[in-house]
Order: C-alpha cells, then structure tokens, then sequence
C-alpha cells in the first residue's frame, strides 16, 4: 500500500519515538511537582520548549504546548482577540450591553479571516462573531487561493485586533506571500496569526514577521495529540483552559512531557532536512502533476502553479466523483484523499474550492495527493493509476 495522504498525518518518526519512550517509563513525573521525579520531568519539558522556540525564532516563554493544531488554532484566534475585547472595554471604547440599553457603540473587536482556512480557524471566528459580538472580514482570493496585501491593507479598520491567515492550504498547497501580509500588519500594528500546520517541515518557521504560529506535532513526524500554539510575549492572551496555571498561566493542565520532547525532536529533524526535502520532493511533484494532466484530459490542478508547498498536488477530474475515484486508486494499492481530513465524509463539496471559485459539482470531483519529506522515487506509475481509475468511473460499472 502506498500512503499519499501525508498532509492528513504522518507516520511517528522513529527518533521522535524512542526521545519520548523515557517520559513514558520511568521519567513519567509531573513536571510542577517540587521532587526528583518532577524536577526531572520539568527540565525535559523546559529543554524541550527552548529547542522548539530556536527553530520558530521566538524565546522559550513564547512556546506554549497544546493537545494538536486545533487547540493552537483556537488559543490564537479566541485567546488574542477574547484579550483585547478585555482591554477595550477596560478603556471604554467598547460599551458592554444590558437590557434596556443601546447597543454597543462599535462592534466589541475585528478579526480578519479568509474563507479557505481550515476549520480550526473558521469555527474559532465563527465562535467569536455569535458569542462576543465581534466582526469578522473574510478575505476573498484568487482563483488559486491567493490572498492579496492589499486588500488586507484596506480591510483593516480602527476596531481591527488580529489577521489570521494560513501560510500553506491543507486543501490545495498554496503558499501565501507572508512577508508581505506581516508588513501589512506589522505597520498597522495589528498581531497576526499563521496557521503553519501544512507549512512545518516544507517552509522557514522563523523569519516570518507573524506574532503566532499553530503547529501540529503529528503532521511532522512526532505523535498525534502535541502542537505548538508559539505567540510573543508581548500579545495578551486570555487562555481557553483555566486552573493550574501551568504554561505561564496560559494552557491550564498537567504538560504532556512525552509529546513535547518528541515534538521538539521531530522539529529539528524536519528543520535540518528542509531545504534538501522541499528541492528533491518539488521536483517530483512537478513530474506527476505534468503526467496526470498529460494523461487525463479532465484533470485541472488546484491551488498555485508555482506558490505551493512542494509534497502537494491536488487535482479535481470533472465528470467524477471524488470517492469513487478515491476507492479505485485504493483498490489498486495508492491511498489519497478527497481534501482535509478534518471534512472526511461528508456531502458537501470544499469550502477551500468553493471560494477559488469552483464550481460545486466539480468540486466534489477533487482528489488530494501529499507526499512525505523522505519520498525520492518516481511517481509515474501513480499518474497511471490515477488516469486508469477515473477511466474506470468515467465508465461506469
């Protein structure tokens, strides 16, 4: 069986597996207990945030641990603008509404969005919109999921708290301009979050000019239920999770050691082979899109040409259907997928191509395919499989 659904999970690094193996035995303390056996998990965790905190470029208090990208997503977005609706409020710049009074004067905080985000970011504004009265803008894109500076630059108002924005699609691959988008935010002095989930392991994590950064541990190697939520020091954050204070009062709950050591590990493996992975796997990304659109004629590539993360190509092959193309390729021995994992199983075609501008019923014929940073071999006999399969559901039973 060939695994192509790379950007759904990964498969556990054997290194990131047996750095964790310790704190799963004899090293399994609370890392806040004042003993031996804390101490010895405290100084694990607190290596491993300052490993983490050197690939992503920020100091070791900025790194937060969390249970996985969706966590990190949410902090971000809810804890950074749930913080400023605070101090807006503490400063009277927003009224707090009872019955039998106006309004509030302005909307209670800003948020800008677009609509391919993953799901994480999506419901996370959606939650701030209905619960805390904040408005949201959702950015359009190109045709290939592009998001333009300057209508960032011309969305953001007075009342504007974050732009959150992904740095590489789950869905389609595209990469967006981050220095860019960071300088637009950085003069209008207005934090931006970058769901760098899809861009660890393929993009620099360091350099960006983004003020947080989510990163899931399980698309880099380490296990599931690890991410990173990476945010400056200087951004108020209120934490979703209260209690014991633990991340410096920001992610409440007894640390899951294990995880972070492995992802911290993982990190720096995918850090140091990089720039050698995104070259080698790109040029074979480049070849199997050239020969499934050589092979099928109604094969379309989504996403960017050329701004895209070098382990995806993603196709849709209009007169389909996704799932049935899927079900052949894995009859013949190739898993994919339709799009996000997240999304697996349902009905409606993808809210990522909906707003590329694709039609819905063609949209419900996408297919997915990402690859590991280890792949080095040629993925022609996959562009055969993919062109005899929508042959055989173009045909019919």
């Amino acid at each position: 069986m060939l695994y192509l659904d790379h950007a759904a999970t990964t498969p556990v690094r054997p290194e990131a597996l047996r750095a964790m193996l310790p704190y799963l035995t004899d090293g399994f303390g609370n890392p806040s207990s004042h003993h031996t056996v804390g101490e010895r998990a405290a100084a694990a965790l607190a290596d491993a945030r300052a490993r983490v905190a050197h690939v992503v470029g920020m100091r070791a208090g900025d790194i937060v641990f969390t249970s996985g990208g969706t966590e990190a997503d949410n902090l971000a977005i809810k804890g950074i603008a749930v913080a400023a609706i605070g101090a807006r409020r503490r400063a009277g710049t927003v009224a707090v509404s009872t019955p039998g009074t106006a309004a509030e004067v302005s909307p209670a905080a800003h948020v800008i969005t677009t609509p391919i985000e993953h799901e994480a970011v999506l419901a996370s504004c959606d939650y701030l919109e209905r619960i805390h009265g904040v408005s949201v803008t959702r950015l359009p894109v190109s045709e290939t999921g592009v998001v333009e500076p300057a209508a960032l630059a011309e969305s953001i108002r007075p009342e504007t708290v974050l732009v959150t924005v992904g740095y590489a699609n789950n869905e389609i691959g595209t990469v967006q301009d981050v220095a860019a988008l960071s300088a637009v935010t950085a003069a209008a002095g207005i934090p931006l979050h970058l769901d760098a989930v899809q861009a660890a392991g393929w993009l620099p994590l360091s350099g960006t000019g983004a003020d947080a950064l989510s990163i899931a541990g399980h698309k880099i190697g380490a296990p599931q239920g690890i991410g990173v939520l990476a945010v400056r020091g200087r951004i108020p954050l209120e934490p979703l999770l209260h209690g014991g204070g633990q991340e410096r009062d920001r992610r409440s709950g007894t640390e899951n050691v294990a995880g972070a050591v492995a992802f911290a590990t993982a990190l720096e493996l995918a850090e140091a082979e990089r720039l050698a992975a995104a070259e080698r796997v790109s040029a074979l990304r480049d070849a199997f899109i050239a020969r499934v659109l050589a092979l099928v004629p109604q094969a379309r590539l989504t996403g960017d040409p050329i701004r895209r993360l070098p382990g995806t190509a993603s196709f849709t092959f209009a007169g389909t259907s996704g799932e049935a193309v899927l079900l052949e390729l894995e009859r013949r021995g190739i898993v994919s997928s339709s799009g996000s994992a997240c999304a697996a199983g349902s009905d409606e075609p993808s809210h990522v191509l909906l707003a590329c501008g694709i039609a819905p019923e063609v949209a419900q014929t996408a297919v997915r395919f990402t690859f590991g940073p280890a792949f080095d071999f040629d993925l022609s006999p996959v562009a055969d499989a993919i062109a005899a399969s929508v042959a055989a559901v173009r045909s019919g039973p």
